[in-house]
């Protein structure tokens, strides 16, 4: 036996094992999974549990909210019967009944200004005079020419009554009775020429002083005193506008026009409503007075005039106003607060409140006006709720108060 070589020689409990089974990278998959299924369930349970007090999502009405564990506090409201307007809306502009721009009839210049800029004043107020002197001087002429014309004329007159007595008398020949006849009437004519001139001047001197034509306000003073105006000329002197009364003109569609003309009196007389441009303050109601006689193609609506008596001057010309035009009112309605009144797509529905306990109940909705709708499947008297309604559901618990409750809360804004 070669002494280099050599036996080895295993012991029996130091035999090779067989190789492991499964490799570490897929034992380590197998760890991460377990952890993130852990994780899983850990984040399920804990929205299940948060999601007890949240509103459900859009859906039938009430049906997926998930129940309080105590009654949901509200406010309510109680149906009544009452009456409702139908309305429409329109734009509209303040315009006055009459707008007076007045220019010089004579000319000459101007001696003084009696009005004040803005100011009101009634008809026959003066306002500005101009040197009326030389045309004063034209009356005085035309009242001499009228004495003496009138005194030729009564001196023809006595000499054809002489002429007629002569004549009657055989003194005198026809033909000279006949001509002073028509001197006589030669003379009159004079005469009633003079009586014109005279008005004419008379006239003239009256338009030196002016005098307002109607009751209104004074515009911006546009002349002064020592001014010379011309008569005929385009310059303005003052405009005057009367407010009180004073109109609206709106604008309706057509397709709206049918339903007022059907009213009484084909729609004359109806209110119609004027608000500022934010339609939180009404201006005024006045009573429509005309249409237009036709439609304008090009907006496809027609012009209403209505008046106001404008006592409070609120209204204003050329002023931009919203109108109301109130069409009809429909009697014997039963009424609830719009926010009472709850959609779901095409349905509307309202939680009705019975021995602390909210209904819900499918309702048909009609007109509103003024935060109330007309509905139908309430009877006057029953009560509703008006808030709370991400936290209600068909059957639910309530407990009514009469403080007013915020408009979100915690639960129901959680995500």
């Amino acid at each position: 036996m070669d002494p280099k070589q050599s036996t080895v020689h295993v012991a029996p409990d130091r035999q090779l094992l067989p190789p492991e089974t499964e490799p570490p990278q897929k034992r380590k998959y197998w760890i991460w999974a377990g952890v993130l299924l852990v994780v899983g369930l850990i984040l399920y349970f804990a929205f299940r549990h948060k999601g007890g007090a949240e509103s459900p999502a859009a859906g039938s009405p009430g049906g997926g909210r998930h129940a309080f564990s105590g009654p949901v506090t509200i406010t309510t409201a109680t149906a009544t019967q009452g009456d409702i307007g139908i309305y429409l809306d329109a734009i509209g502009t303040v315009t006055a009944l009459y707008t007076d721009s007045i220019t010089a009839q004579v000319t000459g210049v101007i001696t003084a200004v009696h009005y004040k800029e803005g100011e009101f004043v009634k008809k026959g107020d003066p306002l500005i005079d101009i040197d009326s002197r030389p045309y004063e001087a034209q009356v005085i002429q035309a009242e001499g020419a009228l004495e003496r014309d009138q005194n030729l004329l009564a001196q023809a007159q006595m000499d054809l009554q002489r002429y007629k007595d002569a004549w009657a008398r055989n003194a005198i020949p026809r033909q000279t009775y006949e001509d002073q006849q028509k001197i006589v009437l030669q003379d009159q004519g004079t005469v009633k020429n003079d009586q014109g001139t005279l008005q004419y001047d008379q006239v003239q001197v009256a338009y030196c002083h002016i005098l307002a034509p109607i009751s209104g306000r004074v515009g911006l003073r546009l002349v002064d005193p020592g001014n010379l105006v011309t008569a005929n000329a385009t310059t303005t002197l003052l405009v005057i506008t009367e407010t009180q009364p004073i109109t609206v003109v709106a604008t309706i569609s057509e397709d709206s026009l049918a339903e007022v003309l059907q009213q009484s009196h084909h729609g004359i007389g109806l209110p119609l409503e004027a608000w500022d441009r934010s339609n939180q303050h009404k201006l005024g109601t006045g009573q429509v007075i005309s249409f237009d006689n036709q439609i304008d193609t090009t907006t496809g609506t027609v012009k209403v005039r209505a008046e106001y008596e404008n006592k409070k001057a609120e209204l204003y010309p050329n002023q931009f106003v919203n109108t109301r035009l109130l069409v009809k009112t429909l009697h014997g309605q039963i009424l609830l607060p719009g926010s009472a009144v709850q959609h779901n797509g095409s349905v509307a529905f309202v939680y009705v409140i019975e021995n602390g306990q909210a209904n819900m109940r499918n309702v048909k909705t009609g007109a509103s006006e003024g935060g109330q709708t007309a509905v139908q499947g309430v009877n006057p008297g029953e009560v509703v709720a008006d808030s709370s309604f991400e936290k209600l559901q068909d059957g639910s618990k309530v407990m009514v108060t009469s403080k007013p409750l915020p408009t979100s809360s915690p639960e129901g804004n959680a995500p």
